[in-house]
């Protein structure tokens, strides 16, 4: 069966889908000996010989599914240009190459799933699939019904409009608020620009779960592999 290159160098695990387009529109991957730098080539797997900087990529059958619990300052990425230190750089010990499913940005803790499966890594970022994911946020001021019926309707964004998110008021302290949301997008710093745009700015943010996956046991840094009850489950989503 064919199908796209990107797609294919994402089922190997060489990259997210969208960084393999980068790849190729850089002139690094070949296609039985010669340089593709076009993203709408299908490719035979079972026929034709990809290679990636000149060593042949194959799909992986062995997969690794990882929880982890992002710390505030690490960013979500495999390298960062500028050096700062990457999720990636906490995963000592370990050969394979897996990469971030989805970001969370840099000053943001949280639920993370690293994987070397580019199918499940395309479904759960894959805006058809609506993910829910579920954050803890400590906003300035006091939050009230107001607020909570402009996220329940959907908030206009400069990109456009955010889809209706679920808030839950936990409690009230002085000067800030704490609440829970839940939202099925993945637009940039979305929590943090909801909340801003309703008068709340965000002061600390944690993504507790993605579906029923949930930070239990995993303190800011550590990761595990995921149990086959888990794995089979965020399968099935």
């Amino acid at each position: 069966m064919k199908i796209r290159l990107q797609k294919f160098l994402a089922y190997a695990g060489i990259a997210s889908r969208r960084a393999s387009e980068k790849l190729i529109l850089d002139g690094r991957v070949q296609v039985n000996g010669k340089v593709v730098k076009e993203l709408g080539v299908k490719i035979d797997s079972d026929v034709d010989e990809i290679k990636l900087d000149g060593n042949i990529c194959s799909i992986k059958q062995h997969h690794l599914y990882i929880l982890m619990n992002k710390p505030i300052g690490i960013v979500t990425t495999v390298k960062d240009p500028f050096g700062r230190p990457a999720v990636i750089d906490l995963l000592k010990g370990l050969k394979e190459r897996v990469y971030p499913v989805g970001r969370l940005d840099k000053d943001t803790e949280g639920l993370l799933i690293l994987t070397n499966d580019g199918e499940l890594t395309y479904k759960l970022t894959h805006p058809k699939h609506e993910i829910e994911k579920t954050y803890l946020a400590f906003v300035k001021g006091r939050i009230g019904n107001q607020q909570i019926r402009l996220f329940e309707k959907g908030i206009k964004l400069e990109d456009g409009f955010a889809a209706p998110a679920s808030v839950r008021i936990i409690k009230f302290e002085d000067e800030y608020t704490i609440i829970e949301i839940k939202i099925h997008e993945g637009k940039k710093r979305q929590i943090r620009r909801m909340c801003k745009a309703v008068g709340n700015p965000v002061i600390y943010l944690r993504r507790t779960q993605i579906g029923m996956l949930s930070l239990k046991g995993l303190k800011p840094g550590q990761w595990r592999f995921m149990t086959p009850k888990e794995i089979e489950y965020i399968k099935n989503l």
